[in-house]
């Protein structure tokens, strides 16, 4: 298996995707592609001691920053670190691809380069996120910003695909994000949708509100990429709000300092539980082939994380799963 990942895409690029590549190499035994400058990659290699062992480098100099229109992937830099990457996987040199880049390259890119599932109306950013004894879904996670019902129940369709597959769990919940339990709640898009995925075969539990979000109130949350983006940012500000307040709680005093001694245990296996790191990345479904965007400020344990997520959705064939059940739903109609 080969994964192809952005060696320019991310906060700490490519220092962290070097490190990263190099662990999961070590780790999974998988062999890698870095796209990007040869010469500062093994600069920066070089510099920091980290093997290049089955990795290939394909050079490109050109890299699409955060803040430019997306869609210049296609124009200004169809040469860039990630297009080049895009390409890789789109003609079959690579199983998946892997970056931390700009969020609206990567699903435009995704869109146009590496293309969509037959039948599936636009891909969406699917984050897992924790919450009380495990973790769920978030769809969409910021890509589509508008949405119609009928894409809503591919998102949940989808979701449900990926968490049964990768997260290993069995009659997946699917819950319609609203303010409010009743079916007649919300705007015509919530309304709409939901009497769609009530008619639907996935195991739809009605609307949840967001307070029950993180109480494992369903496996999969869906909604429209405005409101899941305000949901998940809601989440990172209050995680590090409550991590701020934890941190001052036991280290203001002696008798806190000692109580953090007597909660050492528990406090590093909250933090791990809450750490973005240890999800590695989100990835785009309804791609044609394996996208994972990782976070934007990932670290090598970040980037590890999402070359394993990368290779697990390659072997749960995840994408064909999500064609088959594109395909059914086309067929039902």
């Amino acid at each position: 298996m080969r994964i192809v990942v952005d060696g320019f895409g991310g906060d700490n690029a490519p220092l962290a995707v070097l490190q990263g590549a190099e662990l999961a190499v070590k780790e999974y035994g998988v062999d890698i592609t870095i796209t990007g400058d040869e010469n500062i990659i093994k600069k920066v290699a070089q510099e920091n001691n980290i093997s290049l062992d089955k990795m290939t480098i394909v050079h490109t100099t050109d890299v699409i920053e955060v803040c430019e229109d997306p869609t210049t992937i296609l124009k200004e830099h169809s040469e860039s670190s990630m297009a080049v990457a895009m390409k890789l996987v789109a003609s079959g040199a690579a199983d998946a691809f892997v970056s931390a880049g700009s969020t609206g390259a990567i699903v435009v890119g995704a869109s146009l380069i590496v293309k969509r599932i037959k039948g599936v109306k636009r891909p969406t950013i699917a984050t897992i996120m924790p919450c009380k004894n495990g973790c769920f879904m978030l769809v969409d996670g910021g890509a589509n910003l508008d949405c119609r019902p009928e894409m809503l129940v591919q998102f949940a369709t989808m979701g449900s695909i990926y968490m049964n597959k990768i997260q290993k769990v069995d009659n997946v919940r699917v819950g319609l994000v609203n303010v409010g339990a009743e079916e007649t709640k919300g705007r015509d898009l919530q309304i709409e949708t939901y009497h769609l995925l009530k008619n639907s075969d996935l195991n739809f539990i009605g609307n949840i509100e967001a307070r029950d979000i993180p109480l494992n109130g369903a496996d999969v949350v869906v909604t429209d990429g405005f409101t899941g983006n305000v949901i998940l940012k809601m989440a990172e500000g209050m995680g590090k709000f409550f991590t701020d307040i934890l941190k001052g709680m036991f280290t203001n005093s002696f008798l806190g300092k000692l109580g953090a001694l007597c909660v050492l245990k528990d406090i590093k296996s909250l933090k791990k539980t809450m750490d973005y790191k240890e999800y590695g990345g989100a990835p785009l479904l309804g791609a044609s082939k394996p996208v994972i965007k990782a976070h934007g400020s990932s670290d090598k344990i970040a980037f590890k994380n999402a070359i394993r997520q990368a290779i697990a959705y390659v072997d749960c064939d995840v994408t064909g799963e999500i064609t088959k059940a594109i395909s059914k739903e086309k067929e039902s109609k």
